[in-house]
């Protein structure tokens, strides 16, 4: 194939095979099937040597589409023949498989031993106690959202289901959703593509991300209608407001839903024409400055009549963070919550060089955030949540020990509704009925086996947190610190979280003493009127 005559093998076997089966057509069945498949072979080797798109079949007929078939299967071969159970693209098959038998109700026990090598840089573990605690009830793992100015106060569960929309998630799995959360007591973010019939239907509880298209809440020029807001934040399935600043996966990146895949339904639920493309701007237009941002916070909380207000990002410029707080100390208007989204963060598309390079992750974000607001002395009024490849009992100790007061989880529960990380999730074509809106292929998806899946998943992870909060010798995850968890830095040393990471000290950025100088110097360029640094 790589010389000579060799190339054309295949394609003149097929002439020669197409010639001799015309010859002795008269022979019987088999010579009309010889000659109409060496025939349709032939056909396409010479398309393929008189095209001009591809070299590869230009100088390769006929055998130069095994390349492309071969494509077609990698991820699938790779997927279920060649990946190691612990190479994560981007979950590892022992993080899936987990989340599988935790969703079924199966053992997740492993005998043998741990597969991880507890040498190599980067291995992380938590330090159990001699005198072990009793086993907490993991109902009693909730915390209370809501600060100073907040009417209403969301009773929260620690592991809740992170921001998908309705339109990048099929309706069964929205149902499917919604209904386990309602079973099991924690929360739905509905994501940007605003309240379906499918988020009400099961009457979990609900929280409503607003993001730069205002879908659900936007007027016929895109921009926030007050009104429409009021309507549905008010209704008493959603428990609070996330406005939504960026996310993890394309920080600072719009999106466009083509004219074509507006359906009827996504028209209804996000306010938007049939017929026209549904544009989600890289930045809102409701507010420019941090002070503005804090107006809008307050008008949000009035508005639903006075619910947990917040915003989610995934950290960029530190600076632009700390504008924030400092309007939020110059108006004195606080949110009820923080959620960090991190770099490695999931949707359903983005460019590569957004997924890739762009936003800090998860865990410098959220550091980066509880460091700021202990600086200011707001910790207290303000929660934080985290979301970023959760899907773990020991992911969710990583984070909250370092500032999280709970975690959020998106992909996770996809694979408690039964995702097998097909990569397909912007083709249409998801094999499972979890990211399409195909009504074919949701159909494969059984809104009422899939609820107990995503019930148990939430129910076995906190079952599998209590645990380990006891081996470590607590009670409750509010009492995890960074002295608690402990990483490998190199083959014969170790170091406790509160070793390798900063952590401020109550109100030092406002009397001046703080000593690091990422948190010093981006204080300094700060400002609460605009969020480009201070010259």
């Amino acid at each position: 194939m790589t010389n000579g005559i060799s190339r054309y093998t295949v394609f003149v076997l097929c002439l020669v095979l197409t010639l001799l089966g015309f010859l002795e057509i008269g022979q019987g069945p088999g010579m009309w099937t010889l000659a109409g498949v060496a025939g349709a072979l032939s056909l396409l080797g010479l398309r393929d040597l008189i095209q001009t798109r591809h070299a590869i079949q230009r100088n390769y007929p006929i055998i130069g589409h095994i390349r492309w078939m071969a494509e077609m299967v990698r991820p699938e071969i790779r997927q279920y023949m060649i990946e190691a159970d612990e190479e994560a693209t981007p979950f590892s098959r022992s993080q899936r498989s987990l989340v599988y038998a935790r969703a079924k109700a199966l053992s997740a026990e492993r005998p043998f031993g741990t597969l991880l090598d507890v040498y190599r840089d980067g291995y992380e573990f938590i330090g159990h106690s001699t005198c072990p605690a009793s086993i907490p009830d993991p109902a009693a793992f909730r915390i209370t959202i809501g600060g100073p100015l907040c009417a209403k106060p969301y009773s929260a569960s620690v592991l809740n289901i992170s921001a998908m929309s309705f339109g990048s998630l099929s309706a069964n799995a929205i149902r499917a959703l919604n209904r386990g959360a309602k079973k099991g007591g924690f929360s739905h973010d509905t994501g940007e593509g605003s309240i379906s019939p499918y988020h009400r239907e099961g009457g979990g509880d609900l929280v409503w991300e607003v993001a730069s298209g205002y879908f659900g809440c936007r007027d016929a020029n895109g921009r926030f209608d007050p009104q429409k807001f009021a309507e549905q934040a008010q209704t008493d399935q959603v428990k609070m407001i996330e406005i939504k600043l960026s996310q993890g996966a394309k920080p600072g990146h719009g999106g466009v839903l083509p004219a074509e895949k507006v359906s009827r339904e996504i028209s209804e639920t996000r306010g938007v024409p049939m017929g026209q493309d549904c544009i989600s701007p890289a930045r809102h237009s409701a507010f420019s400055t941090p002070l503005e941002m804090m107006d809008f916070i307050t008008t949000l909380r009035t508005l639903s009549g006075g619910k947990p207000v917040g915003f989610k990002l995934c950290l960029g410029h530190p600076w632009e963070f700390m504008s924030i707080v400092k309007a939020m100390l110059a108006t004195g208007v606080t949110p009820d919550f923080i959620v960090v989204d991190g770099g490695e963060g999931g949707t359903g598309a983005a460019p590569v060089e957004f997924s890739d390079h762009i936003g800090t992750p998860m865990r410098q974000g959220l550091l980066f955030v509880h460091n700021t607001l202990v600086g200011v002395g707001l910790r207290d009024v303000i929660k934080i949540g985290a979301a970023g490849r959760i899907v773990s009992a020991f992911d969710m100790l990583s984070v909250l020990a370092i500032g999280a007061d709970w975690t959020n989880a998106a992909r996770g529960f996809m694979f408690a509704l039964g995702c097998v990380q097909s990569l397909s999730c912007n083709t249409n074509h998801c094999p499972v009925g979890v990211a399409t809106q195909n009504p074919l292929r949701q159909k494969a998806l059984v809104v009422t086996d899939k609820t107990e899946r995503v019930y148990n998943f939430h129910r076995n992870t906190l079952k599998a947190l209590a645990d380990m909060l006891a081996a470590a010798g607590l009670s409750h995850p509010d009492e995890l610190l960074p002295e608690h968890l402990v990483r490998r830095i190199s083959a014969t040393e170790v170091r406790q979280f509160s070793e390798l990471h900063t952590f401020l000290k109550p109100g030092e950025l406002l009397d001046g003493t703080c000593a690091d100088g990422l948190y010093g110097r981006s204080w300094d360029m700060a400002q609460a009127e605009s969020f480009s640094a201070r010259p």
